[in-house]
């Protein structure tokens, strides 16, 4: 099983894809983490990419991804969210063709929803205006191409249960419980209106 873990920056992929992996060995599972290739090619390079990079970051991150076959696999990031940022930032739409093929090899596409506070990362982050924009754009290219998904909303350990419910439902505490969290997320992946989703997770958190 490979689940996939997309979201704009400042979402909490990272966190989450960890808090994931170790809930995951807790319910018997053999689970690795690939972790986000950018930042590392950042940290090494001293900057960010520029628009002739992209397609060797994507292709990285996929061959880190696949090349395990032993274990199952939470990627922080696939080729596809590098597609959408070469879109955004570059116009560059080119990345679309193969980011979209390799997420169809994911058996969970989980995206993280911008109900965290945004903090600052050095050069790793454009800004709150910036993650509503990549955000958008990330759902407009799942729905055009029919991409199943879930959006994980919640602090800490809510969004851990809710990144279960997705792809592990059998290990919350009720069938209620699981259902709730189903109906909290189908009703936003229809979504893309942020406010709307901050009014849905205050609900959600108040009943």
């Amino acid at each position: 099983m490979k689940i996939a873990i997309l979201g704009a920056e400042s979402t909490g992929k990272s966190t989450l894809c960890h808090a994931l992996a170790r809930r995951l060995k807790h319910a018997g599972l053999s689970t690795v983490v690939v972790n986000e290739y950018l930042r590392e090619w950042c940290v090494t390079a001293g900057r960010t990419p520029g628009a002739d990079e992209q397609a060797a970051i994507a292709q990285e991150q996929s061959r880190r991804i696949h090349c395990h076959r032993n274990a199952h696999v939470v990627a922080d990031t696939t080729a596809l969210m590098t597609a959408v940022y070469s879109d955004v930032l570059f116009q560059d739409s080119s990345l679309y063709g193969p980011g979209i093929a390799d997420i169809r090899r994911f058996a969970h596409v989980l995206v993280t929803a911008t109900d965290l506070p945004w903090e600052a990362d050095s050069y790793f982050r454009d800004g709150p205006g910036a993650q509503q924009t990549i955000e958008q754009r990330l759902r407009q290219v799942l729905h055009h191409h029919g991409i199943s998904y879930s959006m994980v909303y919640g602090n800490g350990e809510q969004r851990v249960r809710a990144a279960m419910a997705a792809v592990m439902p059998s290990t919350l505490a009720s069938d209620e419980e699981s259902a709730s969290y189903r109906r909290w997320m189908a009703g936003c992946e229809k979504c893309s209106d942020a406010a709307c989703e901050h009014r849905i997770f205050r609900k959600l958190v108040s009943d």
